[in-house]
């Protein structure tokens, strides 16, 4: 569609005449633009991908500025497929046009229009009557009582350079709940080992601002290069990635690679799959939470992702994610470097926390079914890479997230529905060979070199429910023109390492008083309830969640039932509710 606006300027003479420069410009309308993050029209997209109606842009790294979805109306049925077709998820306006145009084999290379999007104003609000609860939600730490947020930006393209600014801003209501003795010098710390990840952000409410997905680029046809804040997400899984998603604030970083990018062989032609490559350079900053020391409050983080769809097997992707994270200042470009490997501190150096994950994700768009898993790894074994060290016992250290995705075709009636239904298993706990060191702290989130852990300003950079536990998640939606219906459920343990190191440690016992003390101690979340999102016209949106969430053995604390024998189950219920309003332009 052809929009034709006339901007008229009058200017006023000394003589009091009048005249009118009229200039008319052109804009077009570009269906698709980029996505951030978890949003409604990514979650959408990504569902029409299963049944192949999108193309998806990312295979394994995405951001803001790399998820730019498109449509594919070859598929059959394509019209009654789209169901949201006549709502504005977002619109990129062309303000001007060059591509067609006679130029150098140079300009040629990237895009040379001019576009605008604008994103928002989008206001999210959460309540907990009990315990904090909430994940996946950038800079907003969702305590116990009120929280809101509210995001909104803008970006412009042009000839190949990109700007985006999508700030948040945060407000928690912080009221008081009851918490664990910290096992730092700070109160509200964490309650066992060393990393910096407060159990509370103080003791009364407060207000957090994130730049968020904001950055600057530039990009030539697959090549990208640009500086910025943007949140990363790492792999296929939806709740709980295991290295990287939008949990956490953001943190200024440097990247360069390759977005999604065909591959043929020379001369041939032939098509042999995608790849997609970024080497990210950042800088986290620990809370107000951890500790008093000024030297240690950044940390150097460095990731380095590869990934590939071969051609011959349609719909398959995996990929290999590797981050170090050092101390900042300390030795640089060797950290940078992506074949660095090692655990142990050389002469001169202050230690560094090395991870990595190797990620598989299978669509079947022909029958509408998505499967995918990440295995991670932290740490490195005691004679490094060695074949022998991982024959011996392969398991050091690994985590997983295992789930998939299937679509449903429920009616045609109605103006048609869709189904989907979403599962995730994922499990951080520490692996069997750590019950073998005495007084054992391992976790995948906590380092002894780098004391603030995974975390970015005391929030976990990963999997949103932290490390050292495992999750289950299971949701059904219906999908229709005007919006969704979803059902939730699931549960998670929060840190049973916490429990394993406890049986570890010399304070332990006998394994009788193991047994009568921490058999049933483990800490648990099981929630479920129900989503709705509703279009109320074409710009505006209404989303709506309940959460019935019982907690259980809050503290590790189950009661004693008599003669030094803990049974007894204590346990707090937790209703969580959140309203988001977005509109689109």
């Amino acid at each position: 569609m052809d929009l034709i606006i006339s901007l008229f300027y009058y200017k006023i003479m000394k003589n009091k005449a009048f005249f009118a420069i009229i200039l008319l410009l052109a804009l077009k309308q570009s269906l698709f633009s980029q996505e951030s993050l978890k949003s409604i029209e990514e979650d959408y997209y990504d569902f029409l991908s299963l049944e192949g109606t999108a193309v998806r842009p990312c295979i394994n790294y995405r951001t803001l500025s790399s998820n730019e979805w498109t449509l594919n109306p070859d598929v059959e049925d394509f019209d009654e497929k789209i169901l949201w077709k006549d709502k504005n998820l977002g619109t990129k306006f062309i303000l001007l046009d060059n591509n067609d145009k006679q130029t150098n084999i140079v300009a040629k290379t990237f895009d040379r229009s001019i576009k605008v999007r604008v994103y928002g104003p989008e206001l999210f609000t959460s309540w907990n009557s009990k315990v904090p609860f909430g994940q996946n939600d950038g800079v907003l730490w969702q305590g116990r009582g009120f929280n809101t947020s509210i995001s909104a930006g803008t970006r412009i393209e042009a000839y190949g350079f990109s700007a985006t600014i999508r700030p948040q801003y945060a407000y928690s209501q912080n009221k008081y709940f009851a918490i664990m003795p910290s096992s730092i010098s700070n109160e509200y710390g964490y309650y066992w080992g060393t990393c910096d990840a407060p159990q509370r952000f103080g003791s009364s409410a407060f207000t957090d601002f994130d730049w968020g997905d904001t950055d600057i680029r530039w990009s030539c046809k697959n090549f990208t290069v640009g500086f910025g804040t943007q949140a990363i997400w790492l792999g296929p899984a939806f709740l709980n990635p295991i290295l990287l998603s939008n949990n956490a604030p953001t943190f200024p970083k440097f990247d360069i690679g390759l977005t999604k990018t065909s591959l043929y062989v020379p001369h041939f032609k032939w098509y042999v799959g995608d790849i997609e490559t970024r080497l990210v350079i950042g800088k986290t900053t620990e809370s107000d939470y951890f500790d008093d020391d000024s030297s240690n409050d950044h940390n150097q983080f460095n990731l380095f992702s590869f990934a590939y769809s071969p051609s011959f097997l349609p719909g398959l992707t995996i990929a290999l994610n590797k981050i170090c994270i050092n101390k900042w200042g300390d030795k640089f470009w060797q950290y940078a470097y992506p074949g660095f490997s090692g655990n142990t501190i050389a002469s001169g150096e202050e230690g560094e926390d090395g991870k990595a994950s190797i990620t598989a994700d299978w669509l079947f768009t022909k029958v509408g079914f998505d499967i995918y898993a990440e295995l991670g790894v932290d740490d490195f074994l005691s004679k490094g890479l060695k074949f022998y060290e991982y024959a011996r016992y392969p398991w050091h250290t690994v985590t997983y997230t295992v789930g998939f995705k299937k679509s449903l075709d429920i009616t045609q009636k109605f103006g048609g529905l869709k189904g989907l239904l979403q599962f995730e298993w994922n499990n951080t706990e520490q692996s069997q060979d750590y019950q073998m060191w005495p007084n054992s702290t391992a976790s995948f989130g906590f380092h002894h070199q780098i004391t603030q852990g995974f975390t970015n300003r005391g929030q976990w950079l990963g999997s949103g429910i932290g490390y050292g536990g495992n999750s289950q998640y299971l949701s059904f939606s219906i999908l229709s023109r005007h919006g969704y219906e979803k059902l939730i459920i699931g549960r998670n343990n929060i840190d049973s390492n916490y429990i394993w190191s406890k049986c570890n440690s010399d304070a332990a016992g006998t394994t009788t008083y193991m047994a009568y003390r921490y058999f049933v101690a483990f800490k648990a979340n099981f929630y479920c309830g129900f989503e709705n999102l509703y279009f109320v016209t074409k710009n505006l949106s209404v989303k709506f969640q309940f959460l019935y969430d019982m907690l259980i053995n809050p503290h590790y604390d189950p009661g004693d039932s008599g003669g030094g024998v803990y049974r007894d189950y204590n346990y707090l219920n937790n209703y969580h509710t959140e309203l988001t309003l977005k509109y689109n332009f």
